[in-house]
């Protein structure tokens, strides 16, 4: 008996030590690299980047080659980016176990950005689909640049006519993880009432609309003073958090997107239909396990529970962009646009992310550089 206690003693001091071990490595953060010249060549452009983790402060203006497109890639020169939270997150490698796939120490990848709208400039021999002059927008690594390489079968669709490149260049990520929210992990259907909690944001400006198209009684949460942006882009019944708290009312809903985190998973239930769903989309930040409290939570109690409760991280698909696309034609979805920066300011652009006070989406317009 004494053996197996001293094995069993051994195994668990082994054990703590590989914990420790991890969440050393995966919390370090290796100083910056001096920064080489980039690239003197004229085939070049202006990129933001960043050689270490950190806050904005990282971030570099530079001159870097310009890509060449290949097989089924396409070459678009950037009119528009956005900004998105995750921006941010990749920025300071955090939460830390981000870094697993980012880079421990370091970012393994030095470009930054996702969404942007613009003009294919040229294309792979392999493309069928695109062809140099078309407007288009979508999402691919890098977008904080003159120049973005996208695969054609990925996410990259063509703009509607009837959008401007600061538009188009804020729904790839909130867009379509408002559409991917409500009819693929919500299931709405005609009808039915929802809540969206967090309806004056990025993701929430988008679900307010895109639920109203698809034929829900919206109900919006926001502060005091987006509650007439959130009424003006459809909702049905708005409700300020700062004066009202939506947990306590006597209103069921059969679906809420909750963007905020801000109330506990069973305050959430309560107020939901008996078969009602709840799909948890954003959550408090943190480095270590602060942002996992709301997922481990829905996971631990969702086998308890007579509703549906779900976690979600959207999927970048050509479909679901032709989708927004086709409700921004129809006249049915527009991009609600906070700011407006230049390429030279997306360390200010990104700051007024993190503060979480945006009323839609941050655009970083490349028109400039042209």
């Amino acid at each position: 008996m004494k053996l197996l206690y001293k094995i069993f003693g051994g195994l668990l001091v082994l054990l703590v030590l590989a914990v420790g071990g991890l969440a050393v490595a995966i919390g370090y953060t290796a100083d910056c690299q001096s920064a080489p010249s980039e690239s003197g060549s004229a085939d070049s452009m202006q990129a933001i980047i960043y050689r270490c983790y950190g806050s904005t402060e990282v971030l570099e203006l530079v001159q870097i080659d310009r890509p060449v497109p290949t097989g089924d890639e396409v070459l678009v020169k950037v009119r528009a980016a956005a900004i998105n939270p995750l921006d941010w997150h990749y920025m300071r490698g955090s939460p830390y176990f981000m870094r697993l796939a980012t880079g421990l120490g370091r970012p393994k990848e030095r470009r930054l950005g996702v969404d942007f709208a613009g003009v294919v400039e040229a294309v792979g021999a392999g493309v069928t689909q695109f062809k140099p002059g078309d407007e288009v927008f979508g999402g691919g690594g890098g977008a904080f640049a003159e120049y973005v390489i996208v695969p054609e079968n990925r996410g990259i669709a063509l703009m509607p006519g009837n959008v401007t490149f600061q538009q188009a260049a804020s729904v790839p990520i909130a867009g379509l993880t408002a559409i991917q929210a409500l009819r693929d992990h919500g299931d709405l259907q005609p009808g039915m009432k929802i809540l969206i909690n967090g309806a004056s944001g990025g993701v929430g400006t988008f679900a307010v609309q895109i639920a109203k198209a698809l034929g829900a009684d919206v109900t919006g949460v926001c502060s005091t003073r987006n509650v007439e942006m959130v009424r003006s882009i459809g909702a049905d019944h708005v409700i300020d958090y700062k004066n009202e708290n939506y947990t306590e009312n006597d209103e069921r809903y059969d679906l809420i997107v909750d963007m905020v985190g801000n109330h506990g998973l069973l305050a959430n239930t309560r107020v939901l239909t008996p078969e009602g769903t709840l799909v948890l989309v954003g959550g408090p930040s943190g480095d270590w396990l602060r942002p996992l409290a709301g997922p481990v939570k829905a996971l631990l109690l969702s086998p308890f529970l007579d509703q549906d409760v779900g976690i979600m991280l959207a999927a970048l698909t050509k479909e679901d962009l032709i989708a927004i696309a086709d409700l921004m034609h129809a006249g049915a979805v527009t991009p609600v646009i906070d700011r407006t920066y230049s390429l030279d300011e997306v360390a200010e652009a990104i700051q007024y992310s993190e503060t979480g006070r945006a009323r839609g989406k941050i655009v970083v317009d490349l028109n400039s550089n042209l």
